[in-house]
């Protein structure tokens, strides 16, 4: 089988990953990927894909973008389509596989509210919608009125040989400067208002009155790195917080953590949440979206509700204050992964809808 899989995001975060994983696992089980993304992506560097072709991608109003996918679908000829990005590529992506007549599959990753009658028209052209989490598949049944028949849930998955508890913390702290005697907690996400660091930013003042011996990393690059950076001055907390960026080593610091936090507001399903597990960190987490898909309270991680700072220092000093608890929570999130997050997993269940699509059974 060979598909052709679009992905217009220029980085590797949670979207991304995923399509790296997922070509990863084709591969071993003998199928041509073709991986089409945006001039100077990350992925271009980072895939198992056979073949890599770059093409421009200007976002939502690019109306070029379903010329030029028209002709690489009549120059190529695959026998699927997987739409994995938005940016346009939703929109301009199922319809130039309609108009090659080639089945097209598309992947939603956000749980966004969509305009129904609107989302109904873009959805027409794919055989196939995979949703990454009950959320967003009530979403796209509920919410846009797809038939049920035609969404099929995937859940995320994580790639445990690169996330791994691998004893990391001397290269964590290398890597900040701060000393071997520091609890570390840290959050994976992009600076963006929907995961909540300024929730962590506003309970951080009272929580380093109760262990000063703590320290806050955020990894990750967004619009809001300005405003969290002034507030952070504004709060006298330069000493406690590190702004990290984005790191492609990111697999090799992440098990060095004594705590992974994620206060989002809204998520997709949460695939940093799943690298910390997978790390064996244990994980407070916002219950929204697919993480309750990923944890269950008390069992491999703790869940508050979001914007709930009394929630989260509750959360978070039970944990501190608790490192029989953090053991136990970091090592069922471990076996946990393992077992239903799998790369193999999810593979095989796109393999079997891949196959329901080729056959016209979709």
């Amino acid at each position: 089988m060979r598909v052709i899989h679009l992905e217009t995001g220029m980085h590797l975060y949670g979207g991304g990953e995923q399509v790296r994983c997922l070509i990863q696992g084709l591969s071993n089980q003998g199928v041509e990927n073709i991986l089409v993304c945006a001039k100077g992506s990350a992925i271009a560097q980072a895939t198992a894909a056979n073949d890599v072709v770059e093409i421009r991608s200007r976002g939502d109003l690019d109306f070029f973008l379903y010329h030029r996918l028209r002709v690489l679908l009549h120059s190529i000829s695959p026998d699927l389509l997987h739409v994995h990005s938005r940016r346009g590529a939703d929109w301009f992506g199922g319809y130039a596989a309609a108009k090659c007549n080639i089945p097209a599959v598309l992947t939603r990753r956000v749980d966004n509210l969509e305009a129904a009658f609107a989302a109904r028209v873009k959805y027409r052209s794919y055989r196939a919608v995979i949703a990454i989490s009950r959320a967003i598949e009530a979403l796209l049944v509920k919410g846009v009125g797809l038939s049920q028949s035609r969404v099929r849930r995937i859940e995320s998955a994580v790639d445990t040989e690169r996330f791994r508890p691998d004893g990391s913390r001397e290269r964590l702290l290398a890597v900040t400067g701060l000393p071997d005697d520091v609890d570390l907690i840290g959050v994976v996400a992009q600076l963006i208002p929907r995961k909540g660091h300024d929730v962590l930013l506003g309970i951080l003042p009272a929580l380093v009155d109760h262990y000063p011996r703590l320290r806050v990393l955020f990894f990750g690059q967004g619009s809001e790195a300005g405003k969290l950076q002034h507030r952070i001055r504004k709060l006298n907390l330069n000493e406690y917080v590190k702004m990290l960026g984005f790191r492609d080593d990111l697999p090799c610091l992440l098990s060095g953590l004594d705590l992974l936090v994620h206060p989002a507001r809204r998520e997709g399903m949460g695939v940093a949440v799943l690298q910390g597990m997978s790390a064996g960190v244990p994980v407070v987490a916002s219950n929204v979206g697919g993480i309750a898909d990923v944890i269950q309270d008390g069992a491999q991680g703790i869940l508050i509700e979001p914007d709930d700072p009394p929630a989260l220092i509750e959360a978070l000093k039970c944990l501190l204050d608790d490192p029989e608890l953090r053991n136990r929570l970091g090592n069922a999130g471990r076996s946990h992964v393992e077992e239903k997050f799998s790369i193999s997993r999810m593979t095989e269940s796109h393999l079997t809808i891949y196959g329901s699509v080729s056959e016209g059974r979709l």
